[in-house]
């Protein structure tokens, strides 16, 4: 009976994909001429190129200070080497292509998002994209000329596909290598494994991605290394440690709990609060995602990883939080009336409302600023409490392993 109606329907869903398309030509259009009036700088992407440009002149990485702002090298050395093709291009033509590519990305984003959700249909696709490239995260990252996106098409790749394909881990694995903060879905997929194995079932197929996410970070790191020696030494026995380097705890661009937790102690440096608070968070955080993942809800699981990764990490920059546009999908699958509420907080640009920039005035904020530039975290955790208490009400079933 679905299969005739599909075929019934299938005239009026050939009608509205075109439609939908257009709309999100035309949401793209007015993106790309918004970002050119604003005069996007794409500040991190000539960071980019000029890690690139210093691994071509054999140069120090980590003293690199570049663009007017003297920004540093603050990526594992494995990703400045995948910088180095970045040199080759104008700055100009470097803007245009990474422009496109990234609004590539998104839409490969999403599509990923849809399949893990079980909801891959064309004319969706092209309508979630045309809304989510307006969304603060996904803004700011083509300002900045950044590689959130494609660091999450990476580790979504990867997850869509199941441990049983070919080069299964390959996705978590580079993205790690590139930048930390991915790392924690590798460690989704051992936890899972191992709790499958406590519960007298099979852990091996979530053991075996976990084990080839990290053989491929380790293959990359060592890349990296063998290329960069020097620069390697540096960074994994000093810059990794030097969580000042990226930028100020208490920016109000910092969504991360340290960030949270810095403005609300009105202290540059939260400690120990901070470590604590991260330490019980990503608990928290990773049981949900592992008892969504063994309820055969992957994209639960997934999102709810992704959502706990930025919480713990010591930066979570505003344009990181790329990983709203599939909570958002999550949320309209538990109820629709959440993607409301999610919308107006990524889409409302509501955390630069408050009192930033030069002066710390982040560390003086009111009860009401206080509020307004902890958002995403907030959300984060009303997202995780969200599909905790919907697991609770999902009764256990062997679906996870007879997907793996």
């Amino acid at each position: 009976m679905s299969a005739v109606m599909t075929l019934i329907d299938l005239p009026r869903v050939c009608r509205r994909t075109p439609v939908a398309l257009g709309a999100c030509l035309l949401s793209f259009t007015a993106f790309w001429i918004a970002q050119r009036a604003a005069h996007v700088s794409m500040i991190d992407l000539m960071v980019y190129r000029a890690e690139g440009a210093t691994v071509r002149a054999g140069g120090d990485l980590y003293t690199l200070r570049t663009t007017s702002a003297r920004l540093p090298a603050t990526y594992p050395p494995f990703a400045a080497l995948l910088f180095t093709p970045l040199t080759v291009l104008d700055p100009a033509d470097l803007r245009t292509l990474a422009t496109a590519g990234n609004l590539a990305l998104l839409v490969l984003f999403v599509w990923l998002t849809l399949r893990i959700v079980g909801h891959a249909r064309v004319e969706t696709l092209w309508w979630v994209s045309a809304a989510a490239v307006w969304c603060e995260p996904v803004w700011t990252t083509l300002r900045y000329g950044q590689i959130n996106l494609l660091l999450a098409v990476l580790v979504l790749w990867d997850l869509a596909r199941g441990p049983g394909q070919r080069w299964a881990g390959a996705g978590i694995g580079i993205a790690a290598a590139v930048k930390l903060t991915p790392a924690l879905f590798a460690v989704f997929l051992l936890a899972t494994g191992v709790m499958a194995h406590t519960r007298q079932r099979s852990g091996g197929p979530w053991l075996r991605h976990a084990r080839a996410a990290a053989a491929t970070f380790a293959g990359a790191t060592l890349l990296g290394a063998a290329v960069l020696p020097y620069d390697s030494w540096r960074f994994w026995t000093r810059v990794v440690f030097q969580t000042g380097r990226a930028g100020l705890a208490e920016d109000t661009a910092n969504q991360s709990l340290r960030g949270v937790l810095a403005r609300l102690l009105h202290t540059p440096e939260p400690g120990l609060w901070w470590a604590a608070v991260a330490a019980v968070a990503g608990a928290a955080g990773l049981a949900v995602a592992v008892a969504a993942e063994l309820r055969g809800q992957r994209a639960w699981a997934v999102t709810a990883c992704g959502m706990t990764a930025l919480l713990v990490s010591p930066v979570s920059w505003s344009h990181h939080w790329v990983w709203c546009v599939p909570m958002a999908v999550v949320l309209a699958t538990l109820n629709g009336a959440f993607v409301l509420g999610a919308a107006l907080v990524f889409c409302s640009y509501a955390l630069w409302w408050v009192p930033h920039g030069a002066g710390r005035l982040e560390l003086h904020q009111s009860g009401a600023e206080l509020t307004l530039s902890a958002l995403y975290g907030g959300t984060a955790f009303v997202f995780l409490s969200l599909v905790g208490g919907a697991l609770g009400r999902t009764p256990r079933s062997d679906q996870a392993v007879a997907k793996e």
